[in-house]
């Protein structure tokens, strides 16, 4: 997949993460997307490593996959804030 297509992905991961853990994180648009790519990539590693197969593209294994990993991203985030 192209930068753009894992933009787009991390940030639908990303909206996805922050609907399922809400909370005041502060940053907006930006810090969700960049939170949500870096989950996806981290999902998509992860995933490849445990054998659930390789982040291939848009389709529903990949989005559970990378939404997983911005929830891991998200949740790693706030722990390492509040300290």
């Amino acid at each position: 997949m192209g930068i753009v297509s894992w933009i787009l992905f991390g940030l639908l991961a990303g909206i996805l993460a922050k609907f399922m853990m809400p909370g005041d994180d502060g940053g907006g648009f930006i810090k969700t997307t960049v939170l949500g790519v870096v989950g996806a990539i981290v999902g998509g590693f992860i995933g490849t490593r445990l054998g659930f197969g390789e982040v291939t593209g848009f389709n529903v294994r990949s989005f559970a996959i990378a939404s997983a990993g911005a929830v891991l991203v998200l949740w790693l985030y706030r722990m390492v804030k509040k300290n």
